[in-house]
């Protein structure tokens, strides 16, 4: 058999081999956060079957929650509908909060980072509200806007922007001089330096902003909802959950919250490593 003949044959066999031994790695990778779960579940397991516990075991929580495993899509009208929906309706106010959020606060974060007299003068407003805890902003919103709806967008908007906001008004401050040196030689027009030189500089400072957002608008809609009556969404199934003494049903909603917010937070992850260059990340 020529060399010729032989190649395509060795060239497919490297290939299987690589994708094993990636295949390998990433089981391999799986092997301690498993073991983890397992020793999480079985220690919790255990402490629930002690005398006077209070709350029910990973066995129990199942078994009372089975339904709601099995039909997250029934829909009985009103508020009474399965977790899928519960999740999406709360999705929903996040993805709109969350994009005012984005947008106000990569506006004016530009803004700020180049007028210093700007940031000077908005810096103590900025951290004095950012501090504010999401739930100490509904009864406010409750009592202007007086709707449910329009309140609980406002507490993500608030929450939710003041990291995109502070972090892109530090990227831009943090572009090199030599960028701005290039800029001024080149007499680059005011949007070819944004688009050019000043957006990509500071991305990866407004991705930094967007991720921590992300999980802070989650966190604000869930704790909004709780405090509001006849909504759809995960934070009021919790809260009618504890008035009816389900305990299994809020322990479901806890993990279905956390596996949104993880995937909330991994898909801006890949985004930003989809978009930014290697040396950026």
């Amino acid at each position: 058999m020529t060399i010729a003949g032989k190649q395509p044959s060795e060239t497919w066999l490297n290939s299987s081999f690589l994708a094993r031994l990636k295949l390998k790695e990433r089981l391999k990778d799986l092997i301690p956060p498993t073991i983890a779960i397992i020793i999480f579940l079985t220690i919790w397991q255990l402490f629930s079957l002690l005398p006077g516990a209070a709350l029910p075991g990973p066995i129990r929580v199942v078994q009372d929650t089975w339904m709601l495993i099995l039909y997250p899509f029934y829909d009985r009208g009103g508020t009474d509908k399965g977790l899928f929906w519960q999740v999406a309706a709360s999705l929903q106010r996040v993805a709109i909060g969350y994009t005012f959020a984005a947008i106000v606060g990569i506006s004016v974060g530009v803004l700020v980072g180049l007028n210093d007299t700007l940031s000077k003068a908005l810096d103590p407003i900025f951290q004095l509200l950012r501090t504010v805890p999401p739930l100490a902003w509904v009864p406010i919103a409750l009592a202007a806007l007086q709707q449910n709806q329009p309140a609980a967008l406002f507490v993500i908007f608030i929450t939710a922007v003041w990291p995109i906001l502070i972090n892109t008004s530090v990227g831009v401050r943090q572009i090199p001089q030599d960028y701005n040196n290039v800029a001024r030689v080149l007499q680059l027009s005011q949007q070819k330096y944004f688009f050019k030189v000043l957006f990509p500089a500071s991305l990866p400072y407004i991705f930094t902003g967007l991720r921590i957002s992300i999980g802070l608008a989650w966190l604000a809609i869930i704790a909004a909802e709780i405090v509001m009556s006849g909504v759809v969404g995960i934070g009021s199934f919790i809260w009618n959950a504890y008035q009816n003494g389900q305990v299994s049903e809020i322990i479901l909603s806890l993990f279905y919250i956390g596996m949104v917010g993880l995937i909330l937070d991994k898909s801006l992850a890949w985004l930003q490593t989809a978009i930014l260059p290697e040396e950026q990340r």
